[in-house]
């Protein structure tokens, strides 16, 4: 209730704003269904004063919801490869000026993490990867989790030392394709 998805999808589409479906955004690229958004970020776990890595903030909904969730101490480092989106999240972010202080957005490719920021308490990606990056496992701090899409499942791994990872996969979830 705090952070409104209306204020995140094109004017057309505000009507259908609180419908569990994904909605186009532009760019051939979607707002992920309430449903999924909820389940993903039950999946992390986030606490008030997290360091989180996004990957494929879009429209910024999830991003603001992010940013909700780790408090004024936290920290969501958000990428967006896609330039048109990265303007319209922006905007979007912008109208709930508390929570855009509390973020970083990137307008470039996310392959390669952000060493400097990290490490990560969580990453989260919003679009299918074929391979998760090493940058991204090299990244998240021991204990931490990383959520992501990957062959029309969700994946869970929590870091458990520097080389391995619990591994969980949740099926039946459709995403748009990731790009570097």
């Amino acid at each position: 209730m705090k952070v409104l998805r209306e204020d995140f999808v094109p004017m057309q589409y505000s009507a259908d704003a609180y419908e569990d479906t994904a909605l186009p955004i532009g760019a051939g690229q979607t707002i992920s269904q309430p449903y999924t958004v909820v389940f993903m970020l039950e999946l992390l776990r986030v606490e008030e004063g997290n360091n989180i890595l996004e990957v494929g903030f879009g429209s910024g909904w999830q991003t603001a919801l992010l940013s909700h969730m780790v408090g004024r101490t936290g920290r969501v480092r958000a990428f967006e490869v896609v330039r048109e989106l990265c303007e319209f999240g922006k905007l979007n972010l912008q109208k709930y000026s508390d929570l855009y202080n509390r973020v970083e957005l990137h307008c470039q490719s996310a392959q390669d993490g952000l060493k400097e920021a990290s490490p990560f308490d969580c990453i989260i990606c919003a679009a299918e990867v074929k391979d998760v990056p090493d940058a991204w496992k090299q990244q998240l701090k021991v204990g931490g989790k990383m959520v992501y899409p990957q062959e029309n499942s969700l994946v869970l791994e929590i870091k458990k030392n520097e080389n391995e990872f619990d591994k969980k996969k949740f099926h039946g979830f459709v995403f748009v394709p990731y790009v570097k």
